[in-house]
């Protein structure tokens, strides 16, 4: 018998982490959470910069991905990618060096 708190054998998998993130499809109250464990596992990855696709539209989901950005020990510094890497509807951050 299945227990309700099992996770399906599809989705018990490591996920490899890349130097880009795209926020599309997720919920902005999904965001805080998803940017945090994104930054953790690059840092740790040794990547030391990364891209966060929020998307041009209202600006909602780079919104919550800002307040993010200020508070996580692994972001160094951020803005907005240039225009042949998504330009304002992307942001790119510099990670810190995992000490």
């Amino acid at each position: 018998m299945k227990r309700q708190n099992d996770i399906p054998p599809e989705f018990d998998k490591p996920v490899r982490v890349t130097d880009v993130l795209d926020l599309h499809g997720f919920f902005p109250e999904q965001i805080e959470e998803v940017v945090e464990a994104f930054l953790t596992a690059a840092q740790e990855a040794g990547y030391a910069e990364v891209r966060i696709i929020h998307g041009k539209g209202r600006s909602r989901l780079k919104w919550h991905v800002l307040r993010v950005l200020e508070q996580h020990p692994a972001a160094e510094s951020w803005g907005d990618a240039p225009p042949e890497r998504g330009g304002w509807g992307s942001t790119i951050v510099r990670v810190r060096t995992a000490e």
